[in-house]
């Protein structure tokens, strides 16, 4: 079992889990959204040990010929399960899946080159164990070459319903991939979108301090946030008229003020800087992959014009 991403398709790494019917739901629906191929992809070499299975004795050796068989043979049950029910519900997708004996971060990194979108799944909400807060995750979300759909356990969702919400950082061409995904997204799902920028009022250093005096100049820097992102989405705008369009200027720190507006939407699309040093994942990023109860998209932030 293999074979190469098909040019633009949907790729959905796999870890054996249960975290893996979530990301296989929401793979195959973003797949059927944009009629595009389903991927499957599951490690052997990095797959947790099947809970059914015996763990390997001290005295053993964890590449042994039978160990070596078994986790391909539960590699192999894990993609066959995923293919099943990616099936089941978009009846007529096409899914190809992959065994892969490469390092799963590894692996998902190369192909994420040739793909539309990756697709993670997560064990929950507060622990540094799971496959989307481990260290696999991790190192695939900071070398992803696509944007990546991180999804926890306890997701029913299959989409992102009504609602998309997109983090604004930028106000140049440095938010061109992040906007080009979200309208998209929104366009495909016939969702609205809303367009959210945080931004932190800023006093004079050593300025006194006036109430009336600040406030009017508050208003005023909220007044030219506003217009900034109102320039920055008007070529999107034009390019996805269908797309239903809500401008938001929020004072405060980004990942708070995103937090706060991602309750009960379907989902938030967010970039990140690629080739960050020396954190790959910024604070804003990691905080909301701790801490976000609705699936998160992070794209890297490449100029991608809107015509």
């Amino acid at each position: 079992m293999g074979g190469a991403v098909l040019a633009g398709a949907v790729l959905v790494g796999l870890d054996g889990t249960g975290a893996g019917a979530p990301a296989v739901r929401w793979g195959a629906g973003e797949a059927a959204a944009r009629r595009l191929p389903l991927h499957l992809l599951h490690s052997w070499t990095s797959q947790p040990w099947p809970t059914s299975s015996p763990a390997p004795s001290a005295s053993s050796s964890p590449t042994s010929s039978g160990q070596d068989d078994e986790r391909r043979r539960y590699g192999a049950t894990v993609l066959e399960r995923a293919g099943a029910l990616a099936a089941e519900l978009h009846p007529g997708l096409r899914v190809t899946a992959e065994l892969s004996g490469e390092d799963a971060a590894d692996a998902l990194a190369e192909r994420s080159a040739a793909a539309a979108l990756l697709v993670l799944g997560s064990r929950g909400h507060d622990t540094l164990a799971g496959f989307l807060l481990g260290s696999v995750s991790l190192r695939v979300l900071a070398r992803a070459r696509c944007p990546v759909i991180t999804v926890r356990e306890e997701e029913c969702s299959a989409g992102p319903g009504p609602e998309v919400i997109v983090g604004v950082k930028e106000l140049g061409p440095e938010s061109d991939a992040v906007l080009a995904y979200a309208f998209t997204t929104a366009a495909a799902h016939h969702a609205r979108l809303r367009a959210l920028r945080a931004w932190r009022p800023a006093t004079a250093p050593g300025a006194p301090y006036n109430e009336l005096t600040t406030a009017l100049d508050e208003a005023e820097g909220a007044a030219v946030e506003r217009d900034g992102l109102a320039a920055c989405l008007a070529p999107w705008r034009e390019k996805f008229p269908g797309v239903r369009v809500a401008e938001e200027v929020a004072a405060g720190q980004a990942a708070t003020v995103l937090l706060r507006a991602c309750t009960g939407t379907g989902l938030l699309v967010i970039g990140r800087r690629p080739h960050r040093a020396p954190m790959p994942l910024g604070p804003v990023v990691l905080g909301l992959l701790h801490h976000s109860r609705c699936p998160l998209a992070i794209v890297p932030r490449t100029t991608a014009p809107p015509a």
